[in-house]
């Protein structure tokens, strides 16, 4: 046996014998984690479920707000039969990709129309108060909150933002 060759397998075996450590594993904020999420696909499901837990929060919401002005105008039934059908959507988008893709985005497309249809509304409805744009700062007090619908067009972009999401693989 020549040098080479005895040297090749001395170092074949030393280095079988070391024990190959497995990586640490890497130490991540909250901001490193949610974009680590993000670039897996991992946070698509998460959003999904955000939108459909945050769509029955406010369409509760809705529902009491419009309650308490005995339902004045019949349009006021509109959010109170649309939001809620994201909260279906979007726990169907966290089992189904195919759900993600088709239902999900078109609820959420739904909601966020009312949701802006709502706010031209009830900012209508402040401006026809007595005093109008003159007494601007008291109408939106005691006028439609003039912001609430926006908060349902909110929902629906979270919806739509899970859904255009990569999603995890497995």
């Amino acid at each position: 046996m020549d040098l080479v060759s005895a040297r090749r397998r001395l170092t074949g075996s030393v280095t079988g014998m070391v024990r190959r450590r497995a990586p640490l594993p890497v130490r991540r904020g909250p901001l490193q984690t949610v974009l680590h999420d993000v670039r897996t696909g991992r946070f698509e499901r998460t959003l999904a479920a955000l939108a459909a837990g945050g769509a029955l929060v406010t369409a509760g919401e809705i529902f009491t707000e419009h309650d308490s002005a005995s339902f004045g105008n019949k349009m006021m039934w509109w959010p109170v039969v649309i939001v809620p059908s994201l909260a279906p959507a979007g726990v169907a988008a966290v089992f189904s990709e195919r759900a993600a893709r088709r239902v999900l985005p078109v609820a959420s497309l739904v909601v966020i129309a009312n949701g802006l249809q709502g706010t031209v509304l009830h900012w209508r409805g402040i401006l026809s108060k007595p005093g109008g744009v003159h007494n601007l700062r008291y109408n939106v007090e005691m006028g439609p909150p003039a912001f609430a619908p926006a908060l349902a067009s909110l929902v629906g972009g979270m919806g739509l933002l899970a859904s255009a999401l990569r999603r995890e693989e497995f």
